[in-house]
């Protein structure tokens, strides 16, 4: 029997063509070797994060295949590394609200084929406690292993960048998204461009202030100026709790 849900969670979206999936990181830098134990790769080119140890949380858009498998415990995806765990997926489940053309309610749970086996290379990240609102200015931080350039290759290793949450009513305006950005959006990237998430990346979390705030979903191309990545607000999950279903 499926039992609710409660995700007092934004939605974060990466600069990605509208016609392709994202995400990936630009103008970042390599994280100390599995420093990041929450992280998952998703074999649709995705992130994801482990938010208990059957259930990983990543971006409905990434639901692109069948037979979706999941690697725990990586830094780099080329290496044997002793430390991973490979997953098939059980269950797929899609927020029933997701809209695939705005990409709103843009989340997915997967349900691993068995329990993660927790240690320090492998761990939860905390669901945020409210859906509080995430200020302009704000500091966040973004990882992935996708590209790190457009036209440029993917990562062998986990990168991450620094991004800065935009003001909303600017990120809408004619020269950024041009009133794609509703009320429960928000954008996240560098004003000047050069820092963002780009292909390989999406459904990874955003984190701000140590705090889970996001899921990468969409954007336009990456690094671009006034193309931050987009995001889904915290608060705008919070009028769903608790109706998606594990």
């Amino acid at each position: 029997m499926k039992q609710w849900v409660r995700f007092p969670l934004l939605v974060i979206a990466c600069l990605l063509t509208y016609e392709s999936n994202c995400a990936e990181i630009v103008g970042g830098s390599e994280v100390p070797s599995h420093s990041r134990p929450y992280k998952a790769y998703l074999s649709t080119m995705c992130g994801g994060a482990l938010i208990t140890p059957n259930w990983v949380l990543t971006a409905a858009h990434c639901n692109i295949k069948k037979n979706i498998e999941v690697t725990l415990g990586a830094h780099s995806l080329i290496e044997h590394e002793s430390t991973k765990q490979i997953f098939q997926v059980r269950t797929v489940v899609v927020h029933p609200d997701f809209n695939s053309s705005t990409l709103l309610n843009d989340l997915m749970l997967l349900e691993l084929g068995r329990p993660a086996d927790l240690n320090q290379y492998v761990n939860l990240l905390d669901l945020p406690n409210s859906g509080e609102d995430v200020r302009p200015g704000t500091k966040c931080t973004v990882a992935g292993w996708g590209k790190i350039s457009f036209y440029g290759q993917t990562s062998d290793t986990l990168q991450e960048v620094r991004v800065t949450v935009i003001d909303r009513e600017l990120c809408s305006n004619f020269k950024y998204y041009k009133g794609r950005i509703t009320k429960n959006m928000l954008c996240a990237g560098d004003e000047n461009g050069g820092k963002d998430s780009c292909r390989g990346d999406s459904g990874g979390p955003l984190i701000c202030n140590n705090v889970y705030r996001g899921i990468v979903s969409f954007g336009y191309k990456c690094g671009l100026p006034k193309k931050p990545g987009v995001t889904c607000l915290s608060v705008c999950m919070k009028q769903y709790e608790p109706q998606w279903a594990l």
